[in-house]
C-alpha cells in the first residue's frame, strides 16, 4: 500500500498516476484511471486498502484476460462465461483437476484431497474454502503465475544421500576462480567476503593466490593492482562458512608463490584454524579410487604441489615439533660387505622392540650413509637351556599392561574373594628392565612387589632375589622358596598358592601345537606372521604322525614327526621324548640355515597380528623388516647384517612407552610403526635420536631448496596433487591422488591431439580444474559445458561476473540440494554405459508479470536458449518474442507473431534452458532485466511458470514468466 509523509492509510487519484512507473506500466489516458476508480467504488477519487487491492487486480487482469483463451480448446478444456471481471465466473475443482491431469501431466492429481489443498492456497476468501472449492478467474491466473506451478520439478533439487556414495571423481564439482577477487583480474580489491559469498553459493572449490607479505603470507593476484589480505584472515572466514550452505568437503586450491619459510607458516595456520576438519591422511591408503563425499563430510582437502618420489631423494620429520615427512613402503634392503668410502655416523648396541614377542631384543647398530643397519638378535650371554621353563609355567603371566597396577588389582580380586593366604603370588616381566622380572605377593591383606634378578655369566643364567642365593632358573628360584621361607624386605613366608595366567594350557597343550588343523590353514597361520622362524606342530591324520611347520625366508616349509618307540623322531635324525623338548632344542639352537623355532605361532598370536594389521597396516612392512635371507657382504656388519632402514624416508617420533622413560620409532609416509628402539642408558638413546634427526633436517634443507616446497605443505596433500604435464602427456600416466589443471582453451587449441574418451577417463578416476585463460583480464567467463561434457569436474568460474555462463553453473549445481556436488550421468563413470538418446522439446512464451523496472517503464521481449549449442546455426537454439511497448506489469505474448519454437536436446544430461527477459531500445544494445535458467532434465510440461531471478542469480519477489512446455517423442 502506498503511504506518503503524512501517514494515510489511501492513495488519491494524482498519487496514484505519480506511482504507476514504479507499478512498471503505462495507462492509455487519464479517463481509464478514472473509469476504474468509479468500478471499484472510490469517493472524491481517493482510494483505501480494500478498494486499492480492487483495482490492482483489474489493472492485472486487464491485459491478460485474453490468457483464458488458451483453455477453451485442446485436451481437457473448459470455457468460462463472464470473463471481464478477475472476481466472476469460477472453475470448479473437477475441471481444475482435469487441468493439472491432462494439460499439466501431473500425477499426483488423481488424489482429489490434494487437488482441494492446492486450490485452498490461493482462494483469498474463506467461505470458499469447503470440500469442493471453486476458483475465481484471478485466482486461477495467479496460480499459473506462481511458484506452485513453476516449470521446475523440485524433486531434482533435493539431496539423494545414496548419490553420494560415487568416489569423487564421479561429480562435478562447484567451483571458483581467484575466489577473493571482486571484480577484474587488475586493479579490484581482493576480500574475505569474496569467500563467504561463494561458499553461501554453495561452492566447494575455491582458490587461493599465496604469496610473501611483510610478517605473514598474503593473498592477492600477484604482479597486478589488486588489493592484499592476509592469509589467515581468509582462512578463518572460510572456517566460519565452509559448512553452512553444505556438510561436503571444501577443497582449498592453493597457488603457491610464497618461499618455504613462508609456506610452513600456512601449512601451521591451515592446521590451526581447521583443526581436525582439516584432511591430512588418507581414508584408505591402498585405495584405487578416491572417497566419497559422504566419507568426506566436513573435510577440508589441500590441492597443492606434492613432493614427488622422484624429488624425494630424502626427507621427513618428527612429532616433537620437528618437521614431518613423508616415506615410500620399500625402505628395508638387504646389502652387503662395507663400501672403502662408507662413513660410520653411530655405532653400537640397540634395543629393538619385537612387536611378535612384545619385548625388546639387543642388536648390534650402524648408522652409515643415512642409513640404519642392524644385526640379529643377540643371544644375549646365550643362557643355560631351561633357563625360560618358566615360560610354560601357570604363575607366570609375561608382559602385563600397566605391570604394577595390574598384579596389584588381580591378586586382590583374586585374595579377597577366597579368604585368600599370605604367600599367594604371580610372576612377571619388569616394566623397566629387560631380563628382568617381578614377584607380585600378597601379604596382610595387601600386595607387595620385589625384583627378581637375572645376570648371564660364561652362559650360566641366575635369577635371584637377593645376590646371596642365586638359582639357575626362574623354576628353581620359585620351588625353592615355596619350600623355603623367603626372608628379605621385612618379608617372613613361603610362597603359597599362585593367581594362575589366564587361557594358561598344559604342555602338552601349547599355542604352537593343533591336533585339528589342515596343512593349508597351517600355511595361512604362518604367512600371516611375517617372521622367519614363526612355527607350529599340527597333528596329521595318520595315527601317531605329525608335522612341524616353519617358515623359512618367506616359504612355508613342512617336516615329519612321527612317534618310534616312545620317542619323537624329526626327519629321520633327531629323537626327543617329548614335542616341548624337541621346541626347546630348536629355540636354542639352529634348525635350518641361520633360522630357529623362534615364534610360536598360537591362536591368540594369529589373531592380534591380524587386528594389528587392519588397524596399522604393519604387516607387509613387518615382512619386509625381519625376513632373514642371504644378506650380501656390502655394509658395515658384514655378514651379520639383517637389514637396513633408510631414515632419509622415515618419519621420527619419540616418546615414552613399553615401560621406558624414551623410545625412538621411526615410520613410514602413513606414520605407522616400523622400528622402534632404545638403549639401556637414557643418554645413548638421545645420542642415537640427535643422529637420526640430524639426517632428517639435513635432508628437508636440501629438498626444500630443490622443490621450492616446504614439507609441511606437501604433507598435507592427500587427495588433490597438483601435477603439471603437457596436455598430450597429462593422461598417460596417472592415479586417483592426482589433479590436472587446464586453460579454458587448451582442449580446443590446434595441435591437441588428445581423444575426448581418453580425457573421459582420465575424469573417471583423478580429478581435473579447467580455469579462465590469462587474457580474460575482466573477469568473464568462459563456457563451461564442453569441460563438464569432459567429465572435469571442476570448472573453476569467476563468481563476482555475472554473467551466461554463470547462470549455467547455478543452474547444474542447483540440482542435489545445492550441496555443490552433481553425480556425473553413467555413461561418463562407465564406458559400457550408452548416452540416453535425443529429445525435443517446445517452448511458447505466454506472458509474465511484475517484471523490474530500472527506474522507468520498460518495453520488454524475451529470449529463450536451449545451451549448449551443439551445432553451427544460432537460430536451431535460440528465438525472442516481440517487444511490447511500455508494459513490465502484464506483458502479453500471443498470436502468430510469437510462435512456439521447438529444441533438439543432443545430450539431455548436460542441457539448459535459459530463459532471458531484456529491455529493449531502439538507440542501444538491450539491457538483461531477469534471467531463469534451468538443467532440462528437471522441466515440467504444460502451462508453467518460470520464476525469475536477476543476473546474479538471486531470487526477484513475484517476477515470472508463463510459458507452455511439451516433451516431443523422438
Amino acid at each position: 500500500m502506498y503511504i506518503d509523509n503524512t501517514k494515510k492509510n489511501s492513495i488519491t487519484l494524482k498519487e496514484l498516476k505519480s506511482l504507476l512507473p514504479q507499478m512498471n506500466i503505462t495507462v492509455p489516458d487519464g479517463r481509464f484511471l478514472e473509469e476504474r476508480f468509479v468500478e471499484v467504488g472510490a469517493k472524491d477519487y481517493v482510494l483505501d486498502f480494500q478498494q486499492f487491492h480492487k483495482f490492482y487486480d483489474l489493472l492485472i487482469f486487464e491485459n491478460q484476460e485474453v490468457l483464458l483463451e488458451e483453455f477453451e480448446k485442446g485436451p481437457a478444456a473448459f470455457t468460462i462465461s463472464n470473463t471481464n471481471r478477475p472476481e466472476s465466473s469460477v472453475l470448479p475443482l473437477s475441471d481444475f483437476q482435469n487441468f493439472l491431469l491432462y494439460r499439466q501431466k501431473e500425477t499426483w492429481a488423481k488424489n482429489l484431497n490434494k487437488v482441494q489443498e492446492l486450490m485452498t492456497i490461493f482462494i483469498n476468501d474463506t467461505m470458499r474454502k469447503t470440500d469442493y472449492p471453486k476458483f475465481t478467474i484471478g485466482e486461477f491466473l495467479s496460480f499459473l503465475f506462481s511458484k506452485e506451478n513453476s516449470i521446475w520439478d523440485e524433486k531434482f533439487s533435493e539431496i539423494c544421500p545414496l548419490d553420494m556414495n560415487n568416489p569423487l571423481s564421479h561429480y562435478w564439482i562447484n567451483s571458483s576462480h581467484n575466489t577473493y577477487l571482486t571484480g577484474d583480474q587488475m586493479r579490484s580489491e581482493s576480500s574475505t567476503e569474496a569467500y563467504v559469498r561463494c561458499l553461501r553459493l554453495g561452492c566447494r572449490c575455491i582458490e587461493l593466490d599465496c604469496w610473501n607479505g611483510r610478517d605473514e603470507p598474503v593473498i592477492y593476484h600477484g604482479g597486478t593492482m589488486t588489493s592484499k589480505i592476509k592469509f589467515k584472515d581468509a582462512v578463518k572466514a572460510i572456517n566460519d562458512h565452509a559448512f553452512i550452505t553444505s556438510e561436503y568437503p571444501v577443497v582449498l586450491s592453493i597457488e603457491e608463490h610464497c618461499d618455504t619459510t613462508q609456506q610452513k607458516v600456512i601449512a601451521q595456520m591451515l592446521k590451526d584454524v581447521f583443526q581436525d576438519k582439516l584432511l591430512t591422511k588418507p581414508l584408505d591408503p591402498e585405495a584405487k579410487h578416491l572417497p566419497s563425499p559422504n566419507q568426506l563430510k566436513g573435510k577440508i582437502i589441500i590441492k597443492h604441489q606434492k613432493i614427488s618420489e622422484s624429488d624425494h631423494t630424502d626427507k621427513q620429520g618428527n612429532t616433537a615439533g620437528k618437521s614431518k615427512l613423508n616415506s615410500f613402503k620399500n625402505v628395508f634392503k638387504k646389502i652387503g660387505k662395507p663400501k672403502e668410502n662408507m662413513v660410520l655416523e653411530k655405532e653400537g648396541e640397540l634395543c629393538i622392540w619385537d612387536p611378535i614377542h612384545m619385548r625388546f631384543y639387543k642388536h648390534d647398530c650402524v648408522i652409515s650413509d643415512n642409513k640404519l643397519y642392524y644385526s640379529e638378535e643377540k643371544e644375549e650371554d646365550s643362557p643355560k637351556e631351561g633357563s625360560d621353563l618358566h615360560l610354560f609355567e601357570p604363575w607366570f603371566h609375561g608382559r602385563m599392561a600397566k605391570g604394577r597396577i595390574t598384579a596389584k588389582r588381580l591378586l586382590h580380586d583374586f585374595c579377597k574373594g577366597r579368604n585368600g593366604k599370605d604367600g599367594t603370588f604371580l610372576v612377571r616381566e619388569s616394566d623397566k628392565f629387560i631380563r628382568n622380572y617381578s614377584i607380585s605377593i600378597w601379604t596382610r591383606r595387601r600386595v607387595q612387589h620385589y625384583r627378581i634378578f637375572w645376570s648371564s655369566e660364561n652362559g650360566h643364567a641366575s635369577f635371584f632375589l637377593t645376590s646371596k642365593q642365586c638359582f639357575p632358573s626362574m623354576c628353581a628360584l620359585i620351588e625353592h622358596y615355596r619350600q623355603n621361607l623367603i626372608e628379605y624386605d621385612g618379608l617372613n613366608l613361603h610362597l603359597k598358592n599362585f593367581l594362575p595366567r589366564l587361557n594358561f594350557v598344559s604342555h602338552h597343550q601349547l599355542g604352537w601345537f593343533y591336533s585339528n588343523l589342515s596343512q593349508a590353514k597351517a600355511e595361512e597361520y604362518l604367512l600371516r606372521i611375517p617372521r622367519d622362524g614363526a612355527f607350529l606342530i599340527r597333528q596329521r591324520e595318520e595315527p601317531d604322525t605329525f608335522e612341524l611347520s616353519v617358515r623359512v625366508e618367506g616359504v612355508i616349509k613342512h617336516y615329519l614327526i612321527y612317534r618310534y618307540n616312545g620317542k619323537y623322531v624329526l626327519a629321520d635324525i633327531y629323537e626327543f621324548f617329548r614335542l616341548e623338548d624337541m621346541v626347546s632344542c630348536f629355540r636354542e639352537q639352529l634348525f635350518i640355515g641361520k633360522i630357529k623355532l623362534r615364534y610360536p605361532v598360537t591362536p591368540q598370536l594369529v589373531e592380534r597380528i591380524c587386528m594389528e594389521d587392519l588397524l596399522t597396516c604393519d604387516g607387509e612392512l613387518y615382512s619386509e623388516v625381519h625376513m632373514v635371507g642371504q644378506v650380501p657382504e656390502d655394509n658395515p656388519l658384514g655378514h651379520q647384517c639383517k637389514g637396513v632402514v633408510d631414515i632419509s624416508k622415515c618419519n621420527v617420533a619419540r616418546n615414552a612407552k613399553y615401560g621406558r622413560p624414551l623410545v625412538v620409532t621411526l615410520l613410514n609416509k602413513e606414520n605407522v610403526k616400523l622400528i622402534e628402539f632404545t638403549c639401556e642408558i637414557l643418554e645413548q638413546v638421545e645420542e642415537w635420536y640427535q643422529v637420526v634427526l640430524n639426517i632428517i633436517q639435513s635432508i628437508i634443507e636440501k629438498m626444500e631448496n630443490k622443490t621450492k616446497i616446504a614439507v609441511e605443505m606437501s604433507d598435507m596433500v592427500v587427495y588433490c596433487q597438483s601435477i603439471k604435464k603437457t596436455l598430450n602427456t597429462t593422461f598417460e600416466n596417472y592415479n586417483c591422488k592426482e589433479v590436472r589443471s587446464f586453460k579454458d582453451d587448451d582442449f580446443t587449441k590446434k595441435g591437441n591431439e588428445v581423444k575426448p574418451d581418453c580425457i573421459l577417463e582420465y575424469n573417471r578416476i583423478a580429478l581435473s580444474r579447467v580455469y579462465p585463460k590469462g587474457f580474460r583480464v575482466d573477469s568473464s567467463n568462459f563456457d563451461p559445458c564442453p569441460s563438464w561434457k569432459l567429465g572435469c569436474q571442476m570448472a573453476a568460474l569467476n563468481f563476482q561476473t555475472a554473467d551466461k555462463f554463470m547462470w549455467l553453473n547455478s543452474a547444474l549445481f542447483s540440482l542435489n540440494g545445492g550441496t555443490g556436488y552433481v553425480l556425473k550421468p553413467e555413461w561418463m563413470r562407465d564406458p559400457t554405459k550408452k548416452k540416453p538418446s535425443k529429445q525435443k522439446i517446445r517452448i511458447r512464451v505466454i506472458a509474465a508479470r511484475h517484471l523490474p523496472n530500472s527506474e522507468h517503464i520498460i518495453s520488454p521481449f524475451v529470449k529463450v536458449e536451449l545451451l549448449p549449442y551443439t551445432g553451427a546455426r544460432v537460430d536451431d537454439y535460440s528465438f525472442k518474442t516481440t517487444f511490447l511497448n511500455d508494459n513490465g506489469l502484464n506483458p502479453v505474448w500471443l498470436g502468430p507473431r510469437n510462435p512456439p519454437k521447438c529444441f533438439e536436446v543432443d545430450e539431455p544430461d548436460l542441457a539448459f534452458l535459459c530463459f532471458e527477459v531484456s529491455e529493449g531500445d531502439a538507440f542501444s544494445d538491450p539491457k538483461v532485466l531477469a534471467q531463469a535458467t534451468f538443467p532440462v532434465r528437471g522441466i515440467r510440461s504444460g502451462y508453467r511458470s518460470v520464476p525469475l531471478k536477476n543476473v546474479f542469480s538471486e531470487n526477484l519477489e513475484l517476477a515470472s514468466l508463463l510459458v507452455h512446455v511439451e516433451h516431443v517423442e523422438v
